[in-house]
């Protein structure tokens, strides 16, 4: 039975959330005890550098999130992991690309308009090419699926659009992705601000869980979370979003339902909730926290990981991007 490929990309621009966490990285995790699929993760350096930052941080945090994805548990040797900037094709193929892309699709992508609002001193053409650069990264592993959330569904049609538009002019040479959708994940919120998904890329510390948060931060930024004035635990996330969150939380920490969490809590205080939350997530991240810690230190089998993968997906690449050159005439080796 031919696998089916899925693929998937990870800007390292800081730390995964537990909403990452329990949502994302669950589902790699599923995807890859399942026999049936051939999973590609990847971290996207080129990706983050639409956004001004210091080389050291790059290349750190871009190692960071490598050790990341092997102390979730993403296995090198089943799986491709690698690093996108590592693989030249990446940029190879984005170029061709460009030339079936449409300036009008760029500049209307939700996304585009967004960052360059909170961005308005550096909209550079990395900002408004980024759904290109993705689109290469989908298509030169002749992907079958793809996991996404909601903010990225519009990519992921761009995507579908340009391989299709590229296969309509040339004949088949993409393969066309779909939207991969895992089992649900319990949607995680901002603990400063329930109504809002807990980002990595919120300004507020407070309000996100980092995996790698040490024990103490967890439980500082547990204490701090927003509930609100009655002081009942229920489960109603309309009414009382803020207790809602916390118990939506802790029934994914310990594998129940949110209703049952409330049952189990009922007659609580908040401050007891809290601190029961915070050991509960302390627990979980614990194991993870302990080999990033161990995997981070030594460099040398992170820079052979990161090398293997670049190989092995280089070598997939390649396949796909000689169609592409050969297609649009290009002279190839």
């Amino acid at each position: 039975m031919k696998k089916k490929v899925i693929y998937s990309a990870v800007q390292p621009t800081s730390q995964l959330t537990l909403g990452n966490y329990l949502g994302a990285v669950n589902n790699w995790l599923k995807f890859q005890k399942e026999e049936e699929n051939d999973c590609i993760f990847a971290v996207a350096d080129l990706h983050s550098l639409t956004i001004r930052r210091e080389a050291e941080e790059v290349r750190s945090s871009t190692l960071s999130l490598l050790a990341q994805f092997l102390a979730f548990g993403l296995d090198e040797k089943k799986n491709i992991l690698y690093v996108q900037s590592h693989v030249p094709a990446h940029t190879q193929l984005s170029w061709i690309l460009n030339c079936y892309t449409y300036v009008g699709e760029m500049s209307r992508m939700t996304q585009f308009k967004d960052k360059s609002a909170k961005h308005a001193d550096n909209v550079n053409m990395g900002l408004m090419d980024y759904p290109v650069l993705m689109a290469a990264d989908i298509l030169l592993y002749d992907t079958d699926l793809v996991p996404v959330g909601i903010d990225q569904v519009q990519h992921l049609e761009i995507a579908r659009d340009i391989a299709i538009r590229f296969n309509n002019i040339y004949g088949d040479t993409f393969k066309v992705p779909e939207a991969k959708l895992g089992k649900a994940g319990a949607k995680i919120m901002s603990l400063t601000d329930p109504l809002s998904k807990m980002s990595k890329s919120d300004p507020n510390p407070m309000g996100r869980i980092n995996v790698l948060d040490s024990e103490a931060d967890i439980v500082k930024k547990f204490k701090r979370a927003v509930t609100d004035s009655e002081a009942v635990i229920a489960y109603d996330p309309e009414n009382k979003p803020g207790v809602s969150n916390l118990l939506t939380i802790l029934a994914a920490a310990e594998g129940v339902t949110p209703e049952r969490a409330a049952e189990e809590c009922e007659g609580l205080m908040y401050g007891h909730l809290k601190l029961r939350v915070a050991d509960a997530v302390a627990a979980m991240l614990k194991p993870v926290r302990e080999e990033y810690n161990r995997l981070i230190s030594d460099r040398a089998y992170l820079m052979q990981v990161a090398k293997e993968g670049a190989k092995r997906a280089a070598k997939r690449a390649k396949k796909v991007l000689r169609r592409a050159q050969n297609a649009v005439g290009l002279l190839v080796e």
